[in-house]
Protein backbone atom coordinates (compact mmCIF):
# COMPACT_ATOMS: atom_id res chain seq x y z
CA UNK A 1 0.00 0.00 0.00
CA UNK A 2 1.66 3.17 -1.27
CA UNK A 3 2.53 5.72 1.90
CA UNK A 4 1.86 9.33 1.87
CA UNK A 5 5.42 11.03 2.51
CA UNK A 6 6.10 12.41 5.71
CA UNK A 7 6.87 15.99 5.65
CA UNK A 8 7.42 18.08 8.73
CA UNK A 9 6.94 21.59 8.68
CA UNK A 10 9.10 23.19 11.53
CA UNK A 11 9.25 27.32 11.63
CA UNK A 12 13.19 28.13 11.23
CA UNK A 13 13.38 31.75 11.21
CA UNK A 14 12.91 32.83 14.31
CA UNK A 15 16.21 35.55 14.13
CA UNK A 16 14.36 36.66 11.67
CA UNK A 17 11.35 37.20 13.27
CA UNK A 18 13.15 38.52 16.49
CA UNK A 19 14.73 41.67 14.26
CA UNK A 20 11.41 42.25 13.16
CA UNK A 21 9.75 42.13 16.61
CA UNK A 22 12.60 44.33 18.51
CA UNK A 23 11.87 47.18 15.05
CA UNK A 24 8.53 47.31 14.62
CA UNK A 25 7.69 47.32 18.34
CA UNK A 26 9.84 50.47 18.89
CA UNK A 27 9.32 51.96 15.30
CA UNK A 28 5.24 51.62 16.77
CA UNK A 29 5.90 52.90 20.11
CA UNK A 30 8.57 55.26 20.18
CA UNK A 31 8.11 57.83 17.38
CA UNK A 32 3.64 57.73 18.72
CA UNK A 33 4.94 58.79 22.24
CA UNK A 34 7.20 61.41 20.65
CA UNK A 35 4.21 62.92 18.22
CA UNK A 36 1.73 62.55 21.17
CA UNK A 37 3.90 64.62 23.75
CA UNK A 38 4.51 67.20 21.28
CA UNK A 39 0.73 67.14 20.41
CA UNK A 40 -0.10 69.03 23.79
CA UNK A 41 2.21 71.63 23.14
CA UNK A 42 2.45 72.46 19.15
CA UNK A 43 -0.37 72.60 16.83
CA UNK A 44 0.85 72.31 13.91
CA UNK A 45 1.68 68.81 12.44
CA UNK A 46 4.59 69.72 10.37
CA UNK A 47 6.67 70.50 13.30
CA UNK A 48 5.72 67.22 14.55
CA UNK A 49 6.63 65.40 11.73
CA UNK A 50 9.97 66.77 11.50
CA UNK A 51 10.62 65.84 15.02
CA UNK A 52 8.94 62.49 14.08
CA UNK A 53 11.25 61.52 11.07
CA UNK A 54 14.38 62.73 12.69
CA UNK A 55 13.94 60.08 15.56
CA UNK A 56 12.70 57.44 13.11
CA UNK A 57 15.98 58.29 10.98
CA UNK A 58 17.99 58.71 14.63
CA UNK A 59 16.44 55.53 15.90
CA UNK A 60 16.41 52.75 12.95
CA UNK A 61 20.28 54.05 12.97
CA UNK A 62 20.58 53.03 16.25
CA UNK A 63 18.66 49.85 16.61
CA UNK A 64 20.10 48.04 13.26
CA UNK A 65 23.71 49.20 14.57
CA UNK A 66 22.54 47.98 18.20
CA UNK A 67 21.52 44.37 15.92
CA UNK A 68 24.95 44.90 13.81
CA UNK A 69 27.48 44.81 16.76
CA UNK A 70 25.01 41.92 18.71
CA UNK A 71 25.29 39.53 15.72
CA UNK A 72 29.10 40.24 15.86
CA UNK A 73 29.58 39.56 19.04
CA UNK A 74 27.80 36.16 18.99
CA UNK A 75 29.56 34.97 15.72
CA UNK A 76 32.86 36.29 17.86
CA UNK A 77 31.86 34.61 20.93
CA UNK A 78 31.33 31.22 18.36
CA UNK A 79 35.02 31.79 17.11
CA UNK A 80 36.24 32.01 19.89
CA UNK A 81 34.67 28.51 21.31
CA UNK A 82 35.37 26.58 18.79
CA UNK A 83 38.98 27.46 19.12
CA UNK A 84 39.37 26.77 22.90
CA UNK A 85 37.37 23.58 22.12
CA UNK A 86 39.74 22.31 19.33
CA UNK A 87 42.62 23.29 21.37
CA UNK A 88 41.00 20.82 23.87
CA UNK A 89 40.37 18.16 21.78
CA UNK A 90 44.13 17.65 20.91
CA UNK A 91 45.87 18.39 24.53
CA UNK A 92 43.24 16.28 26.43
CA UNK A 93 40.97 14.11 24.79
CA UNK A 94 40.65 11.47 27.32
CA UNK A 95 38.64 14.39 29.34
CA UNK A 96 36.67 15.68 26.41
CA UNK A 97 35.81 12.27 25.28
CA UNK A 98 34.33 11.96 28.65
CA UNK A 99 32.54 14.62 28.50
CA UNK A 100 30.36 13.08 24.98
CA UNK A 101 29.62 9.97 27.01
CA UNK A 102 27.86 12.08 29.78
CA UNK A 103 25.87 14.12 27.43
CA UNK A 104 24.69 10.74 25.43
CA UNK A 105 24.41 9.24 29.10
CA UNK A 106 21.86 12.12 30.35
CA UNK A 107 19.57 11.08 27.01
CA UNK A 108 19.48 7.74 28.64
CA UNK A 109 22.28 5.79 26.86
CA UNK A 110 23.95 2.82 28.27
CA UNK A 111 27.98 2.45 28.52
CA UNK A 112 27.91 -0.32 25.88
CA UNK A 113 25.35 1.90 23.46
CA UNK A 114 27.97 4.80 24.36
CA UNK A 115 31.23 3.47 24.01
CA UNK A 116 31.39 2.53 19.86
CA UNK A 117 29.55 6.17 19.19
CA UNK A 118 32.28 8.03 21.43
CA UNK A 119 34.87 5.75 19.92
CA UNK A 120 33.79 6.92 15.86
CA UNK A 121 33.38 10.35 17.04
CA UNK A 122 37.09 10.44 18.38
CA UNK A 123 38.38 9.54 14.92
CA UNK A 124 36.80 12.47 13.36
CA UNK A 125 38.15 15.91 14.57
CA UNK A 126 35.78 17.67 12.86
CA UNK A 127 32.81 16.08 13.68
CA UNK A 128 33.97 15.96 17.24
CA UNK A 129 33.97 19.65 17.76
CA UNK A 130 31.10 20.37 15.90
CA UNK A 131 29.27 18.13 18.37
CA UNK A 132 30.74 19.38 21.36
CA UNK A 133 29.64 22.73 20.55
CA UNK A 134 26.21 22.22 19.98
CA UNK A 135 25.45 19.49 22.55
CA UNK A 136 27.62 20.77 25.24
CA UNK A 137 27.98 24.75 24.94
CA UNK A 138 24.87 24.77 22.99
CA UNK A 139 26.01 26.86 20.12
CA UNK A 140 24.85 26.70 17.04
CA UNK A 141 27.49 28.25 13.82
CA UNK A 142 26.04 31.43 13.52
CA UNK A 143 25.17 32.58 9.51
CA UNK A 144 28.47 34.96 8.03
CA UNK A 145 26.16 37.02 7.04
CA UNK A 146 23.79 37.81 10.10
CA UNK A 147 24.75 40.93 11.14
CA UNK A 148 24.07 42.59 8.31
CA UNK A 149 20.87 41.33 7.93
CA UNK A 150 20.09 41.87 10.81
CA UNK A 151 21.22 45.58 11.01
CA UNK A 152 18.81 46.21 7.75
CA UNK A 153 15.75 43.95 9.37
CA UNK A 154 15.48 45.84 12.52
CA UNK A 155 16.19 48.96 10.67
CA UNK A 156 13.91 48.70 8.05
CA UNK A 157 11.28 47.25 10.62
CA UNK A 158 11.71 50.39 12.75
CA UNK A 159 11.12 52.56 10.08
CA UNK A 160 8.11 50.87 8.54
CA UNK A 161 6.83 51.14 12.40
CA UNK A 162 7.36 54.41 13.06
CA UNK A 163 5.69 55.74 9.71
CA UNK A 164 2.44 54.17 11.17
CA UNK A 165 1.76 56.52 14.25
CA UNK A 166 2.70 59.65 11.54
CA UNK A 167 0.51 58.77 8.92
CA UNK A 168 -2.42 60.43 10.12
CA UNK A 169 -0.35 63.81 10.69
CA UNK A 170 0.96 63.62 7.25
CA UNK A 171 -3.01 63.74 6.01
CA UNK A 172 -4.21 65.94 8.89
CA UNK A 173 -2.87 69.69 9.59
CA UNK A 174 -4.28 69.85 12.97
CA UNK A 175 -2.10 68.39 15.46
CA UNK A 176 -4.95 67.42 17.81
CA UNK A 177 -7.21 65.82 15.71
CA UNK A 178 -3.85 63.63 13.96
CA UNK A 179 -3.01 62.49 17.49
CA UNK A 180 -6.66 60.14 18.23
CA UNK A 181 -6.03 59.14 14.69
CA UNK A 182 -2.87 58.07 15.72
CA UNK A 183 -3.82 55.93 18.56
CA UNK A 184 -6.32 54.26 16.76
CA UNK A 185 -3.91 53.60 13.82
CA UNK A 186 -1.12 52.27 16.74
CA UNK A 187 -3.21 50.25 18.13
CA UNK A 188 -4.90 48.73 15.27
CA UNK A 189 -1.48 48.12 13.79
CA UNK A 190 0.09 46.87 16.86
CA UNK A 191 -2.82 44.30 16.69
CA UNK A 192 -2.47 42.91 13.22
CA UNK A 193 1.34 42.84 13.65
CA UNK A 194 0.73 40.50 17.05
CA UNK A 195 -1.89 38.33 14.79
CA UNK A 196 1.12 37.58 11.94
CA UNK A 197 3.62 37.20 14.07
CA UNK A 198 1.61 34.59 15.83
CA UNK A 199 0.83 32.72 12.58
CA UNK A 200 4.62 32.81 11.67
CA UNK A 201 5.45 31.50 15.13
CA UNK A 202 2.92 28.90 15.39
CA UNK A 203 1.70 30.57 18.67
CA UNK A 204 -2.55 30.98 18.97
CA UNK A 205 -2.39 34.13 16.36
CA UNK A 206 -5.76 35.57 18.33
CA UNK A 207 -3.42 35.59 21.61
CA UNK A 208 -0.27 37.18 20.31
CA UNK A 209 -2.83 40.21 18.38
CA UNK A 210 -4.30 41.04 21.81
CA UNK A 211 -0.76 40.60 23.90
CA UNK A 212 1.00 42.73 21.45
CA UNK A 213 -1.42 45.22 21.35
CA UNK A 214 -1.36 45.40 25.17
CA UNK A 215 2.03 45.34 25.73
CA UNK A 216 2.79 47.87 22.67
CA UNK A 217 -0.17 50.13 24.38
CA UNK A 218 1.64 49.89 27.93
CA UNK A 219 4.10 51.03 26.54
CA UNK A 220 3.49 53.86 24.59
CA UNK A 221 1.54 55.32 26.76
CA UNK A 222 3.88 55.35 29.09
CA UNK A 223 6.02 56.81 27.06
CA UNK A 224 3.16 59.50 26.21
CA UNK A 225 3.00 59.95 29.92
CA UNK A 226 6.62 60.93 30.14
CA UNK A 227 7.21 63.09 26.89
CA UNK A 228 3.67 64.86 27.59
CA UNK A 229 5.10 65.52 31.35
CA UNK A 230 8.33 66.61 29.83
CA UNK A 231 6.69 69.12 27.59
Amino acid sequence: MPQTRHIERHFTAGDTVRDIVIGMSDGLTVPFALAAGLSGAVSSSNIILTAGFAEIAAGSIAMGLGGYLAAKSDAEHYASEREREKEEVARIPEEEMREIADIFRSYGLSDAETVPVVKALSKRPRAWVDFMMRYELGLEKPDPKRAITSAVTIAGAYIAGGLIPLSSYILLPNARTALWVSVLVTLAALLIFGYIKGRFTGTKPFRSAFQTMLIGGLAAAVAFGIARAIS
